[in-house]
Protein backbone atom coordinates (compact mmCIF):
# COMPACT_ATOMS: atom_id res chain seq x y z
CA UNK A 1 0.00 0.00 0.00
CA UNK A 2 1.56 3.40 -0.68
CA UNK A 3 1.93 6.23 1.81
CA UNK A 4 -1.03 8.27 1.22
CA UNK A 5 -1.10 12.19 1.85
CA UNK A 6 -3.26 13.38 4.96
CA UNK A 7 -7.24 14.63 4.16
CA UNK A 8 -8.22 17.72 5.68
CA UNK A 9 -12.15 16.99 7.18
CA UNK A 10 -14.11 19.00 9.44
CA UNK A 11 -14.23 19.24 13.02
CA UNK A 12 -16.65 16.37 13.83
CA UNK A 13 -18.77 18.77 15.99
CA UNK A 14 -18.97 21.01 12.98
CA UNK A 15 -20.02 17.87 10.94
CA UNK A 16 -22.95 16.56 13.43
CA UNK A 17 -24.68 20.25 13.40
CA UNK A 18 -25.01 20.28 10.10
CA UNK A 19 -23.43 17.77 7.57
CA UNK A 20 -24.31 19.62 4.18
CA UNK A 21 -23.24 23.26 5.27
CA UNK A 22 -20.08 21.85 6.60
CA UNK A 23 -18.89 19.42 3.80
CA UNK A 24 -15.92 17.46 4.11
CA UNK A 25 -12.52 19.13 1.90
CA UNK A 26 -12.22 15.76 0.48
CA UNK A 27 -8.89 15.30 -1.70
CA UNK A 28 -9.29 13.31 -5.45
CA UNK A 29 -8.28 9.52 -5.00
CA UNK A 30 -6.97 8.14 -8.30
CA UNK A 31 -6.39 4.94 -9.52
CA UNK A 32 -4.06 7.00 -12.45
CA UNK A 33 -0.12 7.04 -13.05
CA UNK A 34 -0.87 9.95 -15.24
CA UNK A 35 -0.25 11.43 -18.43
CA UNK A 36 2.43 9.92 -20.80
CA UNK A 37 2.74 6.77 -23.13
CA UNK A 38 2.61 6.04 -26.39
CA UNK A 39 -1.29 6.03 -27.53
CA UNK A 40 -1.06 6.52 -31.22
CA UNK A 41 -2.65 3.17 -32.18
CA UNK A 42 -5.58 3.47 -30.30
CA UNK A 43 -9.15 4.83 -30.66
CA UNK A 44 -11.77 5.82 -28.25
CA UNK A 45 -15.37 5.51 -29.36
CA UNK A 46 -18.38 5.78 -27.25
CA UNK A 47 -22.39 5.60 -27.63
CA UNK A 48 -25.25 7.40 -26.03
CA UNK A 49 -25.32 6.19 -22.73
CA UNK A 50 -23.10 8.20 -20.92
CA UNK A 51 -20.90 10.34 -23.43
CA UNK A 52 -19.74 12.68 -20.49
CA UNK A 53 -17.66 9.90 -19.05
CA UNK A 54 -16.32 9.14 -22.36
CA UNK A 55 -15.31 12.25 -23.18
CA UNK A 56 -13.66 12.21 -19.16
CA UNK A 57 -11.44 9.45 -20.03
CA UNK A 58 -9.63 10.74 -23.08
CA UNK A 59 -9.04 13.90 -21.65
CA UNK A 60 -6.97 11.77 -18.88
CA UNK A 61 -5.43 10.35 -21.55
CA UNK A 62 -4.60 13.35 -23.31
CA UNK A 63 -6.95 12.75 -26.62
CA UNK A 64 -10.11 13.29 -27.94
CA UNK A 65 -13.03 10.69 -28.64
CA UNK A 66 -12.85 9.39 -32.31
CA UNK A 67 -15.62 10.95 -34.80
CA UNK A 68 -18.65 8.43 -35.32
CA UNK A 69 -22.43 9.15 -35.62
CA UNK A 70 -24.65 7.44 -33.23
CA UNK A 71 -27.96 8.38 -33.79
CA UNK A 72 -30.89 6.92 -35.35
CA UNK A 73 -32.90 7.09 -38.64
CA UNK A 74 -36.94 8.31 -38.42
CA UNK A 75 -37.89 4.74 -37.78
CA UNK A 76 -36.10 4.30 -34.89
CA UNK A 77 -33.25 1.64 -36.18
CA UNK A 78 -29.78 2.63 -34.69
CA UNK A 79 -27.79 4.32 -37.24
CA UNK A 80 -24.03 4.26 -36.91
CA UNK A 81 -20.97 5.78 -38.98
CA UNK A 82 -17.62 6.03 -38.40
CA UNK A 83 -15.52 8.90 -39.88
CA UNK A 84 -11.90 7.77 -39.22
CA UNK A 85 -9.79 5.40 -40.43
CA UNK A 86 -9.33 2.47 -37.85
CA UNK A 87 -7.78 -0.09 -40.11
CA UNK A 88 -5.24 -2.15 -37.55
CA UNK A 89 -5.81 -0.13 -34.75
CA UNK A 90 -7.12 -0.97 -31.06
CA UNK A 91 -10.01 0.12 -30.61
CA UNK A 92 -12.15 0.99 -26.97
CA UNK A 93 -15.80 1.63 -27.45
CA UNK A 94 -17.15 3.14 -23.91
CA UNK A 95 -21.14 2.35 -23.45
CA UNK A 96 -22.49 1.13 -20.12
CA UNK A 97 -25.74 -0.88 -21.11
CA UNK A 98 -28.22 1.44 -19.05
CA UNK A 99 -31.63 2.97 -19.73
CA UNK A 100 -32.77 2.78 -22.27
CA UNK A 101 -31.42 -0.68 -22.03
CA UNK A 102 -32.11 -1.95 -25.14
CA UNK A 103 -31.44 1.51 -27.53
CA UNK A 104 -27.78 1.30 -25.51
CA UNK A 105 -26.58 -2.73 -26.46
CA UNK A 106 -27.88 -1.95 -29.47
CA UNK A 107 -25.72 1.00 -30.13
CA UNK A 108 -22.70 -1.19 -28.55
CA UNK A 109 -23.00 -4.07 -30.71
CA UNK A 110 -23.48 -2.50 -33.93
CA UNK A 111 -20.23 -0.47 -33.03
CA UNK A 112 -18.71 -3.44 -32.22
CA UNK A 113 -19.76 -4.89 -35.68
CA UNK A 114 -18.86 -1.46 -37.66
CA UNK A 115 -15.14 -1.73 -36.58
CA UNK A 116 -14.84 -5.35 -37.03
CA UNK A 117 -15.97 -4.61 -40.87
CA UNK A 118 -13.49 -1.93 -40.90
CA UNK A 119 -10.75 -3.93 -40.40
CA UNK A 120 -10.00 -2.54 -36.58
CA UNK A 121 -6.79 -5.01 -35.19
CA UNK A 122 -8.36 -5.42 -31.54
CA UNK A 123 -12.12 -4.44 -30.36
CA UNK A 124 -12.04 -3.61 -26.43
CA UNK A 125 -16.07 -3.13 -25.04
CA UNK A 126 -16.12 -0.89 -21.91
CA UNK A 127 -19.24 -1.22 -20.23
CA UNK A 128 -18.94 0.35 -16.56
CA UNK A 129 -22.61 -1.18 -16.15
CA UNK A 130 -23.28 -4.30 -17.82
CA UNK A 131 -27.26 -4.41 -18.72
CA UNK A 132 -29.18 -7.35 -17.97
CA UNK A 133 -26.65 -8.45 -15.52
CA UNK A 134 -28.67 -8.94 -12.72
CA UNK A 135 -30.37 -11.40 -14.63
CA UNK A 136 -27.27 -13.85 -14.16
CA UNK A 137 -29.24 -17.89 -13.32
CA UNK A 138 -32.22 -19.34 -13.83
CA UNK A 139 -34.80 -18.53 -11.31
CA UNK A 140 -37.79 -20.36 -12.69
CA UNK A 141 -38.48 -22.68 -15.32
CA UNK A 142 -39.10 -20.93 -19.18
CA UNK A 143 -36.78 -17.86 -18.36
CA UNK A 144 -33.79 -16.62 -20.03
CA UNK A 145 -30.45 -15.94 -18.45
CA UNK A 146 -30.39 -12.73 -20.33
CA UNK A 147 -26.86 -11.59 -18.78
CA UNK A 148 -25.67 -14.72 -20.96
CA UNK A 149 -27.29 -13.93 -24.09
CA UNK A 150 -26.16 -10.44 -23.81
CA UNK A 151 -22.40 -11.88 -23.99
CA UNK A 152 -23.05 -14.47 -26.64
CA UNK A 153 -24.36 -11.45 -28.92
CA UNK A 154 -21.48 -9.32 -28.06
CA UNK A 155 -18.70 -12.22 -28.94
CA UNK A 156 -21.13 -12.96 -31.86
CA UNK A 157 -20.34 -9.13 -33.20
CA UNK A 158 -16.41 -9.90 -32.43
CA UNK A 159 -15.35 -7.96 -29.10
CA UNK A 160 -11.90 -8.76 -27.79
CA UNK A 161 -11.79 -8.31 -24.46
CA UNK A 162 -14.48 -6.73 -22.00
CA UNK A 163 -13.81 -4.07 -19.17
CA UNK A 164 -16.63 -4.01 -16.69
CA UNK A 165 -17.19 -2.58 -12.78
CA UNK A 166 -18.50 -4.41 -9.80
CA UNK A 167 -20.50 -6.92 -11.86
CA UNK A 168 -23.70 -8.48 -9.84
CA UNK A 169 -22.52 -12.11 -9.94
CA UNK A 170 -18.56 -13.38 -10.75
CA UNK A 171 -20.35 -16.02 -13.09
CA UNK A 172 -21.08 -13.65 -15.90
CA UNK A 173 -17.28 -13.53 -16.91
CA UNK A 174 -17.20 -17.08 -17.01
CA UNK A 175 -20.32 -16.54 -19.93
CA UNK A 176 -17.85 -14.98 -21.91
CA UNK A 177 -14.89 -17.66 -23.83
CA UNK A 178 -11.63 -18.48 -22.74
CA UNK A 179 -10.74 -16.20 -25.86
CA UNK A 180 -12.45 -12.99 -24.30
CA UNK A 181 -11.14 -11.99 -21.43
CA UNK A 182 -13.55 -10.29 -19.22
CA UNK A 183 -11.88 -7.33 -16.80
CA UNK A 184 -13.85 -6.79 -13.46
CA UNK A 185 -12.74 -3.40 -12.18
CA UNK A 186 -13.77 -2.82 -7.98
CA UNK A 187 -15.10 0.49 -7.06
CA UNK A 188 -15.33 -0.29 -3.85
CA UNK A 189 -11.84 0.83 -2.29
CA UNK A 190 -12.82 4.11 -4.66
CA UNK A 191 -15.89 4.46 -2.53
CA UNK A 192 -13.93 3.39 0.76
CA UNK A 193 -11.12 6.51 0.24
CA UNK A 194 -13.97 8.88 0.26
CA UNK A 195 -15.06 7.95 3.52
CA UNK A 196 -12.09 7.21 4.58
CA UNK A 197 -11.80 11.00 4.73
CA UNK A 198 -14.48 11.33 7.32
CA UNK A 199 -14.73 11.21 11.04
CA UNK A 200 -16.65 8.25 11.28
CA UNK A 201 -17.48 6.81 15.24
CA UNK A 202 -16.58 3.34 15.64
CA UNK A 203 -17.58 2.63 11.57
CA UNK A 204 -19.38 -0.45 10.55
CA UNK A 205 -19.56 -1.42 7.16
CA UNK A 206 -23.07 -3.07 6.70
CA UNK A 207 -23.65 -5.31 3.31
CA UNK A 208 -27.42 -5.03 2.22
CA UNK A 209 -27.39 -8.43 1.59
CA UNK A 210 -25.96 -12.06 1.57
CA UNK A 211 -24.57 -11.62 -1.89
CA UNK A 212 -22.89 -8.46 -1.10
CA UNK A 213 -20.90 -9.62 1.53
CA UNK A 214 -17.50 -9.80 -0.14
CA UNK A 215 -17.95 -6.26 -1.66
CA UNK A 216 -18.76 -5.09 1.69
CA UNK A 217 -15.23 -6.91 3.12
CA UNK A 218 -13.15 -5.13 0.41
CA UNK A 219 -15.29 -2.19 1.30
CA UNK A 220 -13.69 -2.65 4.66
CA UNK A 221 -10.28 -3.55 4.14
CA UNK A 222 -9.83 -0.38 2.72
CA UNK A 223 -11.30 1.60 5.60
CA UNK A 224 -8.89 -0.50 7.85
CA UNK A 225 -5.82 0.06 5.90
CA UNK A 226 -6.88 3.79 5.71
CA UNK A 227 -6.92 3.93 10.13
CA UNK A 228 -10.35 3.34 10.43
CA UNK A 229 -11.30 0.49 13.22
CA UNK A 230 -14.08 -0.27 11.07
CA UNK A 231 -16.62 -3.59 12.01
CA UNK A 232 -19.10 -5.80 9.71
CA UNK A 233 -22.51 -6.41 9.52
CA UNK A 234 -24.64 -7.44 7.35
CA UNK A 235 -28.83 -7.24 6.46
CA UNK A 236 -31.01 -10.80 6.39
CA UNK A 237 -34.52 -10.57 4.29
CA UNK A 238 -36.80 -12.58 4.33
CA UNK A 239 -39.59 -12.71 1.95
CA UNK A 240 -42.83 -14.94 1.18
CA UNK A 241 -43.14 -16.66 -2.34
CA UNK A 242 -46.56 -16.44 -3.64
CA UNK A 243 -48.76 -19.51 -4.96
CA UNK A 244 -46.73 -20.34 -8.14
CA UNK A 245 -43.21 -20.24 -5.63
CA UNK A 246 -42.20 -16.58 -7.53
CA UNK A 247 -40.76 -13.68 -4.81
CA UNK A 248 -41.86 -10.18 -5.87
CA UNK A 249 -38.16 -8.18 -6.40
CA UNK A 250 -39.91 -4.83 -4.95
CA UNK A 251 -40.71 -6.90 -1.75
CA UNK A 252 -37.64 -6.55 1.00
CA UNK A 253 -40.13 -8.39 3.05
CA UNK A 254 -37.87 -8.52 6.80
CA UNK A 255 -35.01 -7.12 7.55
CA UNK A 256 -33.08 -8.41 10.39
CA UNK A 257 -29.58 -6.90 11.59
CA UNK A 258 -26.56 -9.58 11.99
CA UNK A 259 -23.87 -7.42 13.89
CA UNK A 260 -23.93 -4.45 16.34
CA UNK A 261 -24.41 -1.18 15.10
CA UNK A 262 -25.77 0.64 17.99
CA UNK A 263 -24.40 4.17 18.38
CA UNK A 264 -22.24 3.55 15.57
CA UNK A 265 -21.81 5.15 12.15
CA UNK A 266 -22.91 2.80 9.09
CA UNK A 267 -22.01 2.69 5.82
CA UNK A 268 -24.78 0.25 3.79
CA UNK A 269 -23.26 -1.10 0.85
CA UNK A 270 -24.82 -2.00 -2.56
CA UNK A 271 -23.81 -2.53 -6.08
CA UNK A 272 -26.77 -1.38 -7.48
CA UNK A 273 -30.20 0.89 -6.34
CA UNK A 274 -32.57 0.82 -8.85
CA UNK A 275 -36.18 1.53 -7.23
CA UNK A 276 -34.31 2.38 -3.60
CA UNK A 277 -36.63 0.47 -1.89
CA UNK A 278 -34.13 -1.99 -0.41
CA UNK A 279 -31.79 1.10 0.65
CA UNK A 280 -34.53 2.73 2.13
CA UNK A 281 -35.97 -0.29 3.93
CA UNK A 282 -32.50 -1.20 5.08
CA UNK A 283 -31.65 2.42 6.42
CA UNK A 284 -34.97 2.31 8.68
CA UNK A 285 -34.10 -1.31 9.85
CA UNK A 286 -30.53 0.30 10.88
CA UNK A 287 -31.59 3.38 12.31
CA UNK A 288 -34.47 1.15 14.79
CA UNK A 289 -31.27 -0.66 15.66
CA UNK A 290 -29.86 2.74 17.11
CA UNK A 291 -27.34 3.34 14.97
CA UNK A 292 -25.67 6.69 15.21
CA UNK A 293 -25.57 7.67 11.36
CA UNK A 294 -25.92 5.77 8.24
CA UNK A 295 -24.06 6.54 5.06
CA UNK A 296 -24.34 4.64 1.86
CA UNK A 297 -21.97 3.48 -0.80
CA UNK A 298 -23.52 1.97 -3.98
CA UNK A 299 -21.56 1.33 -7.68
CA UNK A 300 -24.60 1.91 -10.22
CA UNK A 301 -27.19 4.19 -9.15
CA UNK A 302 -30.22 3.55 -11.46
CA UNK A 303 -32.59 5.26 -10.18
CA UNK A 304 -34.91 3.62 -12.49
CA UNK A 305 -38.36 4.27 -11.02
CA UNK A 306 -39.17 8.10 -10.77
CA UNK A 307 -40.02 7.65 -7.26
CA UNK A 308 -36.64 6.48 -6.61
CA UNK A 309 -34.91 10.07 -5.75
CA UNK A 310 -37.99 10.49 -3.20
CA UNK A 311 -37.11 7.40 -1.31
CA UNK A 312 -33.72 8.34 -0.58
CA UNK A 313 -34.37 12.01 0.68
CA UNK A 314 -37.00 10.41 2.91
CA UNK A 315 -34.67 7.50 4.09
CA UNK A 316 -32.68 8.45 7.41
CA UNK A 317 -29.58 8.26 5.23
CA UNK A 318 -26.91 11.20 5.71
CA UNK A 319 -24.90 10.93 2.43
CA UNK A 320 -25.56 8.05 -0.73
CA UNK A 321 -22.27 7.86 -2.57
CA UNK A 322 -21.94 6.79 -5.92
CA UNK A 323 -19.99 6.68 -9.20
CA UNK A 324 -20.66 7.66 -12.67
CA UNK A 325 -20.76 4.27 -14.49
CA UNK A 326 -24.20 5.37 -15.39
CA UNK A 327 -25.36 8.95 -16.61
CA UNK A 328 -26.77 10.55 -13.07
CA UNK A 329 -31.30 11.71 -14.04
CA UNK A 330 -31.77 15.10 -13.54
CA UNK A 331 -34.19 14.16 -10.47
CA UNK A 332 -31.52 12.77 -8.62
CA UNK A 333 -29.03 15.31 -9.83
CA UNK A 334 -30.83 17.58 -7.29
CA UNK A 335 -30.62 15.48 -4.16
CA UNK A 336 -28.19 17.25 -2.24
CA UNK A 337 -27.35 14.12 0.01
CA UNK A 338 -26.37 12.20 -3.50
CA UNK A 339 -22.35 12.32 -3.97
CA UNK A 340 -21.01 10.87 -7.57
CA UNK A 341 -17.83 9.89 -7.98
CA UNK A 342 -15.78 9.94 -11.14
CA UNK A 343 -14.24 6.44 -12.40
CA UNK A 344 -12.50 7.87 -15.29
CA UNK A 345 -9.08 7.84 -14.17
CA UNK A 346 -9.42 4.03 -12.98
CA UNK A 347 -11.25 3.27 -16.89
CA UNK A 348 -8.45 5.72 -18.35
CA UNK A 349 -5.60 3.64 -16.61
CA UNK A 350 -7.15 0.30 -17.22
CA UNK A 351 -7.27 1.34 -20.99
CA UNK A 352 -4.15 2.71 -21.12
CA UNK A 353 -2.37 -0.60 -19.09
CA UNK A 354 -4.69 -2.74 -21.76
CA UNK A 355 -3.26 -0.88 -24.90
CA UNK A 356 0.20 -0.98 -23.08
CA UNK A 357 -0.07 -5.40 -22.60
CA UNK A 358 0.32 -4.33 -19.06
CA UNK A 359 -1.10 -6.25 -15.63
CA UNK A 360 -4.12 -4.11 -14.06
CA UNK A 361 -4.37 -6.69 -11.48
CA UNK A 362 -1.96 -3.91 -9.57
CA UNK A 363 -4.48 -1.38 -10.21
CA UNK A 364 -6.77 -2.73 -7.31
CA UNK A 365 -3.72 -3.13 -5.18
CA UNK A 366 -2.13 0.26 -4.10
CA UNK A 367 -4.12 3.22 -4.94
CA UNK A 368 -2.15 5.66 -6.54
CA UNK A 369 -2.70 9.68 -6.17
CA UNK A 370 -2.57 11.77 -10.00
CA UNK A 371 0.52 13.61 -9.56
CA UNK A 372 0.60 17.23 -9.57
CA UNK A 373 1.24 18.10 -12.58
CA UNK A 374 -1.58 15.57 -13.77
CA UNK A 375 -5.22 17.37 -14.54
CA UNK A 376 -7.28 15.71 -12.28
CA UNK A 377 -11.46 15.80 -11.78
CA UNK A 378 -12.90 16.73 -8.67
CA UNK A 379 -15.63 14.90 -7.50
CA UNK A 380 -19.04 15.76 -8.53
CA UNK A 381 -21.22 16.83 -5.08
CA UNK A 382 -24.96 17.07 -5.78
Amino acid sequence: MLSLPTAHCVDSAAEDDDFHKHSVATKTWHYYSGPGGELSNLRLFAGNSNRALATEIAHYLGMKVSDATVSKFSDGETKIQIHENVRQTHCFVIQPTSSPVNDSLMELLLMISTLRRASAAEITAVIPYYGYERADRKLSSRTPISAADVAIMLEEMGVDRVVSVDLHGGQIAGFFPPSIPVENLESMPIGALYFSEKHLRRPVVVAASAGGVLRAKRFRETLVEQGHDADMAMLIESREADDAGRFDPNDTGNLDVVGDVTGRDCILIEDIVDTATTMQHAAFELKRQHARHVYAFCTHGLFSNPEAAQKIIDAPIRELVTTNTVRMRPQVERVPKITQLTLAPLLAETIRRIYNRRSISGLMQSPITAPASATTSENNKH
